[in-house]
């Protein structure tokens, strides 16, 4: 393809970054924007001058769309993956891919199935210090992992709850915090161990019970395929959104991100590694500049015919499944085996 037109799904906060991310790409044009909201989808897209529809099917009859980006409210994406699969177009979708490890499954098969590609969006991986901590882990710079520990606290209003009545509920959300918020560190957890093997974890709700049947707050003890332990922490009643602080503590020093900067700690230095970018004016602090890459590199996996790497299918089952293994286990008060 010389040219790839590109549709976008959902004219909510998120799908600026993709905007701005498809700007960036030679050879790439937003041929079209789909909302169920005619007034802000028709605003939306005279700004950027490209095609509007209110129903996505209706759009997935268009010939000139070769691929189509979901930013849309979790419940709908299965139908929306499966049908963009169908009607021939490569898929780039935010997270979580489905609302649980049995929507994963279907959408999995019909993607083996498909012609075209599907991508999802878990862009901390390709925060700079996402990736220094791989290399760093790659080159065994500080010996055996003995362990990770990961504190998440961010702010949810009950308004966030209230004006977006699909959030909050596990027939609409999949969940709240953990499949919202946290996924992403969960994603990062095990990616930097290369996986988890079992996990016991607690989920409750406190100040957000009111709004959401779901919880407002978890935690997790994690055991990872290599061995180490894994100390989770989340909670969307902080007062702001606070930067992960991660802690991959090795034989010899660790590694530890805070404030968005990543350093090596040793007896006798702590040396600064990486820093993660300010993002662009679009996008809130905390979501970085991974949009870009992982958007970047799921189109270069396009015109490599599939290639080359990019965030699949597979990457996106492994922290659902450790989402659903957390409700589980809260349930149950049991520790979960997951098969990676």
């Amino acid at each position: 393809m010389t040219t790839i037109n590109a549709a976008i799904i959902g004219a909510g906060a998120i799908h600026r970054s993709h905007v701005n991310a498809l700007r960036l790409l030679p050879g790439v044009t937003l041929r079209a924007l789909v909302d169920i909201d005619s007034a802000n989808g028709l605003q939306q897209a005279m700004a950027y001058n490209c095609r509007y529809y209110q129903n996505y099917r209706e759009m997935l009859l268009d010939n000139d769309i070769d691929v189509v980006h979901i930013c849309t409210p979790h419940f709908e994406h299965k139908n929306m993956i499966t049908a963009a699969l169908a009607a021939g177009k490569h898929v780039f979708c935010e997270k979580p891919v489905g609302l649980n490890c049995t929507e994963v499954a279907d959408i999995a098969n019909a993607a083996a199935s498909a012609q075209g590609l599907l991508g999802v969006c878990y862009q901390n991986r390709l925060n700079p210090t996402s990736l220094r901590i791989r290399d760093e882990l790659a080159k065994n710079t500080l010996g055996k992992m003995l362990s990770i520990k990961a504190v998440l606290t961010w702010s949810r209003s009950k308004a966030y709850y209230s004006e977006s009545p699909w959030r909050g509920r596990f027939v609409s959300e999949g969940g709240s915090l953990l499949i919202n918020q946290a996924i992403h560190t969960l994603d990062l957890m095990q990616w930097f161990a290369g996986g988890v093997t079992r996990l016991k974890g607690v989920v409750d709700s406190g100040e957000l019970a009111d709004v959401t049947e779901a919880e407002d707050s978890a935690m997790a003890t994690l055991h990872f395929t290599n061995g180490a332990r894994g100390l989770f922490y989340a909670s969307n009643c902080n007062t702001l959104d606070s930067p992960l602080l991660l802690e991959i503590h090795c034989e010899h020093g660790m590694l530890q991100l805070t404030d968005n900067t990543l350093w090596r700690v040793t007896t006798d230095r702590r040396l600064k590694l990486d820093c993660d970018g300010s993002p662009d004016g679009h996008s809130k602090s905390y979501w970085g500049l991974g949009h870009q890459q992982a958007i970047r590199q799921f189109y270069h996996a396009i015109t490599h015919g599939g290639q080359t790497e990019y965030i699949n299918i597979n990457d996106a089952r492994k922290s659902l499944a450790m989402v659903d293994a957390i409700y589980h286990s809260s349930k149950t008060r049991q520790w979960i085996t997951i098969n990676n």
